[in-house]
């Protein structure tokens, strides 16, 4: 019984944060389906909504929900005009080089973020209304920050879902992913579309890390996270958003039970040898699908 207890411990803690990779590798899947770019600064984008929301909450003392809220809002504004500035005039350009410079913004947020006063290369922890409470289902004792993860995630998923399935903003970003030019031809404004994704991605991001903060810490390389999320991203299929959830699930549970049972060190390798061993069977990723050309 007692090892039972144990592994459903460990499932449960494992979801928390496989919840956060599977949020920042949709925001992945998010820029990559309307874009074709794989934007590898995803993580500091949440390390930023991390470090806004110890600001706003902690530092300027607003309500937790209040500041949380508007370090998603300012991480997306951050998104958009990242998207403007510097992704717009890479437009044409080889895919290659745009990811070098999604790669060097992520270097240059973690520059700029660890020379800001009050910031810098501190780590801090952001306390939440549910910090040190806990919810007993017999013998299993579930931390409320863990749970509060795990049905906040649920609740934006189907935000996201109704989004994009009801409203005519969300349905122009679905058309624009599936065919740019004839989104275009459609009157669809492409590349304000193209700026609103990445801001939606970048809230998603913020969101992630107002989620994460409270099981870790704060800190300039927190977003290295994103190097965990990617492979969530490949293993459910990048392109598919159910695969992004579906993959940081079980990256983060694969990652929890392999810490408790297996030698110090398996942690840091188990997500990316179930990666392998997924796309050895299914080279598309569980949820993606595969496309044939004719030449």
């Amino acid at each position: 019984m007692e090892g039972l207890v144990q592994f459903s411990q460990q499932v449960v803690s494992g979801t928390a944060i496989g919840c956060v990779y599977a949020l920042v590798a949709l925001g992945f899947v998010l820029i990559f389906k309307a874009t074709e770019v794989v934007n590898f600064a995803q993580g500091e984008l949440m390390m930023i909504g991390a470090f806004l929301a110890f600001t706003f909450i902690v530092v300027l003392g607003m309500n937790f929900w209040i500041g949380g809220l508007l370090a998603v809002v300012v991480t997306a504004l951050f998104g958009g005009v990242l998207d403007r500035t510097v992704m717009r005039p890479m437009v044409g350009q080889p895919v290659f080089a745009i990811v070098m410079v999604t790669i060097g913004i992520g270097f240059a947020i973690r520059a700029t973020v660890s020379m800001i006063p009050g910031w810098g290369v501190d780590t801090y922890f952001l306390e939440t209304p549910f910090f040190g409470k806990v919810v007993r289902l017999g013998e299993l004792v579930i931390s409320q920050d863990h749970l509060a993860i795990i049905i906040l995630t649920v609740l934006l998923v189907a935000v996201l879902f109704l989004f994009f399935r009801y409203t005519r903003l969300g349905v122009a970003m679905q058309a624009t992913s599936q065919n740019q030019l004839a989104a275009y031809y459609m009157g669809i404004p492409v590349k304000n579309v193209f700026s609103m994704i990445w801001a939606i991605s970048a809230a998603v991001a913020a969101f992630a890390g107002l989620l994460l903060a409270p099981i870790a810490f704060i800190h300039v390389n927190m977003g290295l996270l994103g190097i965990k999320a990617f492979p969530a991203a490949v293993l459910g299929g990048f392109g598919s958003l159910p695969g992004a959830i579906v993959g940081g699930l079980i990256i983060g549970i694969v990652e929890a039970l392999s810490g408790f049972y297996l030698p110090e060190g398996f942690k840091d390798i188990a997500a990316y040898v179930v990666l392998l061993a997924v796309l050895i069977v299914r080279p598309e990723g569980l949820f993606g699908q595969t496309i044939r050309k004719k030449v």
